[in-house]
């Protein structure tokens, strides 16, 4: 855990998170979750940048405390110079590196990926946002995304969401997702989110429909923008259900999602 002041404690662990990430995507399964990724990286690119500079500033300010092994007071002076100026070298470079991973999400942003699986199609459960999704969010911020995936799976009435879903053309070749949003998926299901937005969605794999069975309605194409449709909730009859919410179509119009 972070502290903000243990400076030993705080960059061991930023070199051990470091390290893992580097394990990590050494191999990605999914493509979509690079976006997130390269978001996180510009952070941390930014950071990384200021903690160099900060490091420079901090060696000028204490130089009067350095010194050698052997108390050579010029070779004390060359060693504080080379180390402020290769650090501040480094905090321009990171700073130039930020600038392309700014670039790289910006483009990042605006591809959509396709399946890996073409015997699999997803379908959308439930959304939710405002008010409604205030209770998953905390769920998710209390007992993690299982249990907000296990809550909305109320919502799921088997069989009968999988033909409304057919039936309106609701059916995805992957989660539906925008470059804004987190996606966790647990078994079938796939829990979509985004705590800037406040809103949540759920959707769940299904088999993919038989091309010689007689078509139960016309699958909508992942880059199409759907239109709003009804969905079920639990303990009541239909109600409002469109997966993306209106100020995420204007986000991803904007970002070219749609083209």
């Amino acid at each position: 855990m972070p502290t903000f002041h243990d400076l030993h404690a705080d960059a061991r662990e930023t070199a051990e998170a470091l390290r893992r990430l580097a394990h990590a995507t050494a191999a990605i399964e999914d493509p979509r979750t690079m976006y997130e990724v390269i978001g996180n990286l510009l952070a941390s690119t930014r950071y990384l940048a200021q903690v160099t500079d900060q490091l420079a500033q901090n060696h000028h300010r204490s130089a009067a405390r350095a010194t050698t092994d052997h108390g050579d007071p010029l070779a004390t002076r060359t060693l504080i110079s080379d180390t402020i100026d290769a650090l501040r070298t480094a905090s321009a470079r990171l700073d130039q590196a930020e600038v392309s991973l700014d670039q790289a999400s910006g483009k990042a942003g605006q591809i959509a990926w396709k399946p890996d699986d073409p015997q699999h199609r997803w379908v959308s459960i439930v959304f939710l946002q405002g008010e409604e999704a205030d209770p998953v969010m905390e769920i998710i911020d209390r007992q993690g995304t299982d249990a907000a995936i296990a809550y909305l799976a109320g919502w799921d009435f088997g069989e009968e969401t999988v033909s409304d879903a057919m039936e309106n053309g609701y059916v995805y070749d992957t989660a539906p997702q925008s470059a804004a949003d987190r996606l966790v998926t647990s078994g079938d299901y796939a829990l979509t989110y985004s705590t800037d937005l406040n809103y949540v969605g759920l959707s769940r794999r299904i088999d993919a429909p038989n091309p010689d069975a007689p078509a139960s309605g016309t699958a909508t194409p992942p880059l199409s923008k759907p239109e709003p449709r009804r969905g079920r909730r639990r303990g009541q009859a239909r109600a409002s259900s469109w997966f993306r919410p209106d100020v995420i179509d204007e986000v991803a119009e904007n970002r070219g999602l749609f083209r």
